[in-house]
């Protein structure tokens, strides 16, 4: 018999059949998105050795449920480069012609439609507790979009779901050259630097979705 987990933001997640260590709520109503109802993973987790978790996955998601429409529009530029930045590298395609179009910024989610949200521990480094957001978007069919949340206070990563919360872990840097990451103590924000490198392999939420090792 499967097992549950009580929050007391979001209430009881059942324990996944494939993967033990993942528990989903039932759908929740996502400000961010304009009430969009997604279900809210806990991935990774195991309740006998991380006895903090759920307690830290609770001050996570009251951070980022009292985020808003307002402070997704504060990231739209980020939004809007990764997509010119896919755009530039894979060439002309008649298809992408609305997107080439956006002149405001802020359109760039209405080409962006969000999946699900994971949230979990950072295996490295603070080990803190990162809110994931897991996406499609027109531009990348592929490999989608991810909006990560330190602590679901602020965005330190956009990025294709590559399988890594932090840019560090997927570029195997430290985290003061993670542009995002390095100014979430100080509460300011920076536009991320295009780096064309590809990420080291690792293991998470996406390898374990996709069959990867």
């Amino acid at each position: 018999m499967n097992k549950e987990v009580t929050s007391k933001i979001i209430g009881r997640l059942k324990q996944e059949d494939n993967f033990p260590d993942w528990w989903k709520s039932s759908e929740i109503e996502i400000p961010f998105f304009d009430n969009e109802k997604l279900t809210i993973t806990f991935t990774d987790f195991e309740p006998e050795h991380d006895k903090t978790f759920v307690e830290e996955a609770d001050q996570a998601l009251t951070n980022f449920l009292k985020l808003t429409p307002t402070d997704r529009n504060l990231i739209s530029e980020l939004a809007y480069k990764n997509c010119m930045d896919f755009l530039e590298a894979i060439g002309f395609d008649e298809m992408d012609a609305p997107l080439r179009q956006i002149k405001d910024r802020n359109k760039i989610w209405n080409f962006i439609q969000p999946t699900e949200i994971y949230v979990t521990r950072r295996p490295y480094k603070e080990q803190d507790v990162y809110v994931q957001i897991a996406c499609e978007c027109d531009w990348e069919q592929e490999h989608g979009l991810q909006l990560v949340f330190r602590q679901g206070k602020q965005l330190t990563r956009i990025s294709d779901q590559d399988g890594h919360l932090t840019e560090a872990d997927a570029y195997d840097k430290p985290d003061e050259e993670d542009e995002l990451l390095s100014h979430y103590n100080n509460g300011t924000t920076r536009k991320l630097a295009h780096n064309g490198t590809l990420p080291k392999a690792g293991r998470s939420w996406w390898h374990k979705l996709f069959g990867s090792e």
